[in-house]
């Protein structure tokens, strides 16, 4: 008989191995990593098992993971039972149960691995895709049901962990609104286990601690949702706060209505690490709208495949507006038969352009679209040492961005204030 006083929040979680999978978010002090360890022991106590615990980093496991179970083993009373090796790191269990532990830093040595049916990814947000793909490979046991628990605090919506167990709006593929967990506090579904946890659900907390929580919301909005609320979402200052994604069908019906659109091409040249990037636009000059409503995003490309995949352009004899940094290009593409002319550019000119994104009300982008939403609607601004954002550097480099702007060259939206504006068509 094992007596030990745990947090309410968590005292289902320990006892359920109900499903293969088990997520645990939660935010700084909320004690799911605690929990998780506990379940651990008990469950290995039970049943003659092999669990693997991973970390990205194998040195990280010894003032964390290896470091909490050796201490739950003391406060349990259990270090005359269980044994804590150092050397490697390893618990080893009465019944033949043992506990092993691994990083993904150290690829090879999972190789080894066998019979493990239960693998606890701490901080799994850290780990890459490819390495949580890999430990599936390795969770395999012919007769005991498998399990794997993943904790970590919420990182940005970019995370493999957030796309995987909640929703992925690239493929538009989802599996958890995390708003619902976040009402609900623990959800079950799709052979998943979900938990959200806040400092609120850790009784052992000192109240100084929370205040200390709490204190972040003056200087560090993103720190304070990752560890106060326990919440995904972007991290950083997004530089298009009013771009959202709409239906296909409903955009173009959208654009359809609008009285005199202003339609646009725009281009971004790109080989290598860059890409070719292409989206055609529509503007609302009296809503002050921006629609993107087509894409075309390759690279790797010579300019002779390029062109021949964007034979239509010829056709239609749509203007395409390029980056006038590549005049061979441009010419090229003109020789060959494209209407194609390069957009102004000028000391200052991606503040301009960035700036004048901003003052549309609106920007629709199709749900085709696929890589302007994976570019755009998590954008944010690059920060400097001072803390500062740069207001013409971003995180990553947004190709469609710079397609947009070289499409709307000349054309500029009105201010609040109504002043004054050209518009051309």
């Amino acid at each position: 008989m094992i007596e030990k006083e745990v947090n309410p929040h968590f005292e289902d979680f320990l006892f359920d191995w109900s499903t293969k999978f088990q997520f645990l978010v939660g935010g700084y002090g909320s004690s799911k990593s605690y929990h998780v360890a506990l379940k651990l022991i008990l469950k290995l106590l039970e049943e003659k098992r092999t669990a693997l615990v991973v970390r990205e980093v194998y040195d990280t496991h010894r003032d964390s993971t290896f470091s909490l179970l050796e201490e739950l083993v003391i406060d349990l009373g259990l270090e005359g039972r269980i044994k804590c090796l150092s050397s490697p790191m390893q618990l080893r269990f009465p019944n033949g149960s043992k506990i092993i532990f691994k990083g993904m830093d150290k690829p090879a040595k999972l190789k080894s691995i066998n019979n493990v049916s239960i693998i606890w990814i701490e901080e799994c947000s850290e780990v890459k895709y490819a390495g949580f793909k890999e430990l599936l490979g390795r969770l395999r046991h012919p007769k005991l049901e498998l399990h794997m628990l993943l904790s970590t605090n919420p990182v940005g919506e970019d995370n493999w962990s957030f796309k995987h167990f909640f929703k992925d709006e690239l493929i538009q593929r989802l599996v958890l609104d995390d708003n619902e967990l976040y009402e609900k506090r623990t959800v079950v579904t799709n052979d998943t286990y979900y938990h959200h946890s806040t400092a609120d659900d850790n009784l052992f907390l000192p109240e100084s601690y929370i205040a200390q929580l709490e204190e972040m919301k003056e200087y560090d909005p993103d720190l304070y949702r990752i560890a106060r609320k326990g919440r995904f979402g972007v991290n950083g200052v997004k530089v298009l706060p009013q771009f959202e994604v709409k239906p296909h069908d409903e955009v173009m019906e959208a654009i359809s209505n609008i009285r005199n659109p202003i339609k646009r091409v725009g281009m971004d040249f790109g080989f290598e690490e860059s890409f070719n990037a292409v989206v055609r636009l529509a503007v609302d000059h009296n809503e002050k709208i921006l629609y993107i409503y087509w894409q075309y995003y390759k690279n790797k490309m010579t300019d002779d495949k390029t062109a021949e995949e964007l034979e239509e352009f010829k056709q239609t004899k749509e203007l395409i507006l390029a980056d006038s940094a590549e005049p061979k290009t441009i010419q090229y593409f003109k020789q060959n038969g494209f209407r194609m002319k390069g957009a102004k550019k000028y000391q200052g000119s991606r503040l301009a352009n960035t700036k004048k994104l901003k003052r549309f009300k609106k920007i629709i982008c199709s749900s085709n679209c696929s890589d302007v939403i994976r570019e755009l609607k998590p954008l944010t601004y690059k920060v400097g040492n001072d803390g500062h954002i740069i207001p013409d550097e971003f995180k990553i480099d947004p190709h469609t961005f710079s397609a947009i702007w070289y499409g709307l060259d000349g054309y500029e939206v009105s201010d609040l204030k109504g002043g004054s504006v050209s518009v051309l068509k």
